[in-house]
C-alpha cells in the first residue's frame, strides 16, 4: 500500500505503521510530497513523525478510532456491500430535514438515527441533511469544532456507521446531505499546522487562524478540502454538500476556492451519473453565491435564506435584538419582501452591521430553488442563551402559521428535526471537551456573552455537563400526545400539498404575489393558482382575497370558503392553503 503526506517544510518524515517504522522518500516529482510503501490492510493503525517529532494521525486520515489525538486506521472503502442502487434526488423539488445525530436519539449513534428514518420518510421529506460528523473531542458536540475532515466521528458508528446510515436512507427514498466546516477546524486535535502552512495569519476568522486558501502553500491546502469534499459524495453516496459560513473562507485569488469547488462538483456528477448540490451558509446576501459560473458567479447550487427566517421571526415573535432589530420595524412587510425579492437586505441599510449591506437578486434569471427556506435551524435555537425552539413561547396555531409559510412558499423548504411535532426539548450548546483548561474557556466564554445581555449567570447551561446534551435529545414519545400529533399531522398535509400541486415548486420568484396588513397582522400570497393566508393575530381577521371560485385546500382550523365577494374569514392564530379543487 502507497502512504502519501505532505509536508513541504520537512527534512524527514517517517510513516509509523502498527510496531514497524518506515523512514519515507521525497516525491518524484510532487515537491513537498513524501511516500513509502508498506503492506497494511484495513483497520491498521499509523501516523507520521515530522523531523523526529512525535507520531500525529494522517492529515487526510478517513478513520480515527481513537479521537483526533489517536492514531489513524487505514480505510478500505470497497469492503462495503452497499445494498440500494441510488440514482439521486434532485433539489429543486426537495423538502430537506436538518439532523444532529447525537441527539436525533438518546442513543446518538447512526444506527439509531436510520431506525428513525421511518418516521422522516411518511412525512414527506426527501433529503435529510446531517449537521458534521468529522472528528471531535470527546463523544457528544455540536460537530462544529471537527478536525481530520476526511474522517467520521467514532462514537457516532465511524465510516461503517455512516455508511450504514446512507444505505437505510436511500433504502426509505431520502437522499443524504453533510454539513461541512471548511472555515476553520477545532482548536483541540488540530495536528495539521506540524505538517504545513495549512493556515495563514493574513486572515482572521470569528474562531481564529484562516484556512489558508491564497497565501503561499494555498495550492495544497485548496486540493486538500476540495477533495476531501468530492470524497464525501463518492465514497459514502452523498446527495450534497452544506457548506458552513462560506463568508468566513477568505480567498483574494483569481480563481475563488468556491468557484473551483462547484466546478468539481458538477464534474463528478456527470461521472457517476447522478445528481450532486452544495449548499451553502452565507450572511453576505449575495446572488453571485449562487449564480452559474458562466454568469461570473460561484456556481454554488443553493444557500440557505436567513433573512426570510429573521423575517418570519420577528413577524412570529415580535423580537428585536441584534439582528433582528431591521426586521422588526415592519415584520410583515421584512416577510414580503424577502417572499417577493429573497433578500430584505439588497443593498439597503443594516443597523447590526452598521453600513448598507447585500445586493439584489435578478428575478428574471434566478430560480426560487436557489435559496432554502425555514423558520427554525440548529444556529438559529442552539445559539440562543437557552437553547429554546419556537414550541416553547408560541402556540400550536402559530406553529401551523409558520409551517404553512415555509412549506408552501417560494424556496425548498428545510424542517430543523422536532419541529414537525412542535417538540417541546430545547437544543442547547453542549460540548465535551477532555482538555480542562478549554472546557473552563467554553464555559465562561458562553456564560460572559449572554450575561452582557442582561441573562444571569446561573441561568445559562454549563456546555459540559451531561444534562446539556440529555435534555437536547429529542423525545420520541411527544408524537403520541397533544397538541404535538395535531402539529405533525398538519407538517404531513402541507408536505403531501406541495408534493401534489406544481404551483409550489414554481420556479419563478416574480410570479409570487403577496398582499399583507401590517396592523391587522395578516398576510397572503399567490402562487398560481394557489393561495396561502395566514393570521397572527388574536383577533379573527377578515381578508380580501378579491373575486374567486378558491376552495380550501387546507386549514389549521375550520373554515368556510370565501364568500362570493372575496372576503375570506380567519380565526385568530390561524391559517389556510386556498385553490381549485383537487381532482
Amino acid at each position: 500500500m502507497l502512504f502519501e503526506v505532505w509536508a513541504p517544510q520537512a527534512d524527514r518524515v517517517a510513516l509509523q505503521l502498527g510496531g514497524a517504522r518506515h523512514d519515507m522518500e521525497p516525491h518524484p516529482v510532487r515537491p513537498g510530497w513524501w511516500l513509502a510503501e508498506a503492506e497494511a490492510r484495513d483497520g491498521d493503525r499509523y501516523g507520521y513523525a515530522v523531523d523526529g517529532g512525535p507520531t500525529l494521525p494522517d492529515p487526510r486520515s478517513r478513520r480515527q478510532p481513537d479521537g483526533p489525538d489517536g492514531l489513524s486506521a487505514v480505510v478500505d472503502h470497497e469492503l462495503f456491500t452497499w445494498q440500494k442502487p441510488w440514482q439521486g434526488r434532485r433539489l429543486p423539488t426537495a423538502v430537506l430535514y436538518e439532523l444532529h445525530i447525537g441527539t436525533y436519539t438518546e442513543e446518538g449513534t447512526f444506527d439509531a438515527a436510520a431506525a428513525r428514518l421511518a418516521h422522516l420518510a411518511e412525512l414527506g421529506v426527501t433529503h435529510v441533511e446531517l449537521m458534521p460528523v468529522c472528528p471531535f473531542p470527546g463523544r457528544h458536540g455540536w460537530g462544529y469544532d471537527g478536525v481530520s475532515p476526511w474522517a467520521v466521528h467514532e462514537p457516532y458508528g465511524g465510516p461503517e456507521g455512516l455508511k450504514r446510515f446512507v444505505d437505510a436512507a436511500h433504502e426509505h427514498g431520502l437522499g443524504v446531505v453533510l454539513d461541512v466546516v471548511h472555515n476553520h477546524l477545532g482548536p483541540s486535535g488540530n495536528h495539521l499546522p506540524a505538517f504545513g502552512p495549512y493556515f495563514t495569519d493574513t486572515h482572521h476568522t470569528p474562531w481564529g487562524t484562516a484556512v489558508n486558501l491564497d497565501a503561499p502553500g494555498s495550492d495544497e491546502v485548496r486540493a486538500y478540502f476540495l477533495e476531501s469534499a468530492l470524497a464525501w459524495l463518492r465514497d459514502y453516496r452523498l446527495d450534497g454538500l452544506r457548506l458552513d459560513a462560506v463568508h468566513a473562507l477568505v480567498d483574494t485569488r483569481a480563481l475563488p476556492f468556491l468557484e473551483e469547488l462547484s466546478t468539481a462538483v458538477d464534474v463528478l456528477s456527470v461521472q457517476l451519473g447522478r445528481p450532486l448540490f452544495l449548499i451553502a451558509e452565507s450572511d453576505r446576501c449575495d446572488p453571485r453565491t449562487t449564480a452559474p459560473r458562466a454568469e461570473a458567479g460561484l456556481g454554488l447550487h443553493a444557500q440557505w435564506n436567513d433573512d426570510f427566517h429573521h423575517a418570519l421571526h420577528t413577524a412570529l415573535t415580535g423580537e428585536s435584538q441584534g439582528y433582528y432589530a431591521d426586521f422588526a420595524r415592519a415584520p410583515l412587510a421584512a416577510l414580503a419582501k424577502t417572499l417577493t425579492r429573497v433578500f430584505f437586505h439588497d443593498g439597503t441599510y443594516s443597523s447590526f452591521r452598521g453600513r448598507t449591506h447585500g445586493r439584489r437578486v435578478d428575478r428574471a434569471r434566478t430560480p426560487a430553488h436557489r435559496f432554502l427556506g425555514y423558520s427554525q435551524t440548529h444556529d438559529q435555537i442552539g445559539n440562543r442563551a437557552l437553547g429554546d425552539r419556537l414550541s416553547a413561547t408560541l402556540s400550536p396555531g402559530l406553529l401551523a402559521c409558520a409551517a404553512a409559510l415555509v412549506l408552501t412558499g417560494p424556496y425548498p423548504p428545510m424542517l430543523f428535526m422536532g419541529e414537525e411535532w412542535g417538540a417541546s426539548t430545547p437544543w442547547q450548546y453542549f460540548t465535551d471537551h477532555p482538555d480542562p483548561e478549554l472546557a473552563e474557556a467554553v464555559r465562561s466564554g458562553r456564560r460572559r456573552e449572554f450575561t452582557a445581555h442582561g441573562w444571569a449567570e446561573g441561568d445559562i447551561p454549563d456546555p459540559q455537563d451531561p444534562a446539556t446534551r440529555a435534555r437536547s435529545c429529542l423525545d420520541w414519545s411527544e408524537l403520541a400526545s397533544e397538541p404535538h400529533a395535531r402539529v405533525l399531522a398538519w407538517y404531513r398535509e402541507l408536505i403531501a400539498l406541495r408534493r401534489s400541486r406544481p404551483d409550489f415548486t414554481d420556479p419563478d420568484i416574480a410570479a409570487v404575489k403577496v398582499v399583507h396588513d401590517e396592523e391587522a397582522r395578516w398576510l397572503t400570497f399567490r402562487r398560481g393558482d394557489l393561495r396561502t393566508v395566514v393570521n397572527l393575530a388574536k383577533e379573527p381577521a377578515v381578508i380580501p382575497l378579491g373575486r374567486n371560485n378558491c376552495q380550501v385546500l387546507a386549514a389549521w382550523e375550520p373554515v368556510q370558503p370565501p364568500r362570493p365577494d372575496g372576503e375570506f374569514l380567519l380565526p385568530p392564530e390561524s391559517c389556510a392553503v386556498l385553490g381549485p379543487a383537487i381532482g
